[in-house]
């Protein structure tokens, strides 16, 4: 069963994101933080040497690193991203995951639902 997201719908609240996850030897932590109709933010604990494979989301990605370094593929290739690095990622992008030899915290943001374009009159 699912955890309801930490900050209702239709609150105005703040969060610290330092103490909203932990970090898991078993497997990679994420929790809800915000979920409507329009977004969903998720936060996401890495242990060292955890991975997510490939990919893709038929939503638009905001992938924000907060603490330590990943490595992340996008546009064909593996990349470092480190604390403080944005990251967008638009509908259909295949992209992958991992941590290194240390844990890492990642904010991912998710627009709504894409919508398929009807063709062009």
């Amino acid at each position: 069963m699912s955890q309801p997201a930490l900050i209702p719908a239709d609150a105005a609240q703040p969060l610290d994101l330092t103490t909203s996850v932990d970090v898991s030897p078993s497997s990679i932590v994420s929790r809800t933080l915000l979920q409507t109709p329009e977004l969903r933010v998720v936060l996401f604990a890495f242990d060292a040497g955890q991975e997510l494979t490939s990919h893709t989301s038929r939503r638009r990605a905001l992938a924000q690193v907060l603490t330590g370094s990943c490595a992340f593929f996008f546009n064909g290739a593996w990349h470092t991203l480190t604390a403080g690095t944005f990251l967008h990622l638009p509908p259909n992008h295949p992209h992958a995951v991992r941590a290194g030899e240390s844990p890492f915290t990642l904010l991912l943001t998710l627009g709504a639902e894409q919508v398929t374009d009807s063709p062009s009159s």
